[in-house]
């Protein structure tokens, strides 16, 4: 099932780039409800956890998000695990969350479905 954010790509994140509020956050967050919002030294980042039955399936799961990330440009913190794969995304130049990420979440919640 694809939403909004699916549809859009991500735009060149600047330097100066605005950060989103904590009340955009609080908007976007509905369209990707496995995603959590957490806080890691003052950045706030999109976290979500895959479960697999094999260590291949997280291997090539993974491989979908490194490819998602070289198409949009955008590259996230990937945990690859037995069984598990833990995706982070946030905004590296901005240090906070940029539409880009929510946009990334759910082009990788796209691709997690799309592997069952």
């Amino acid at each position: 099932m694809s939403n909004k954010l699916s549809q859009s790509s991500c735009e060149a994140c600047r330097v100066d780039a605005p950060m989103l509020t904590d009340q955009e956050i609080k908007e976007l967050a509905p369209l990707i409800p496995s995603w959590i919002v957490h806080e890691e030294e003052d950045i706030k980042r999109l976290i979500c956890s895959f479960a697999f039955s094999s260590y291949e399936d997280s291997v090539s799961f993974t491989n979908k998000v490194a490819q998602l990330a070289e198409e949009e440009d955008h590259h996230p913190e990937i945990i690859l695990e037995w069984g598990n794969v833990t995706v982070s995304w946030w905004s590296h130049k901005i240090k906070g969350l940029h539409k880009n990420d929510f946009i990334c979440a759910s082009k990788t919640d796209n691709l997690f479905k799309e592997s069952k």
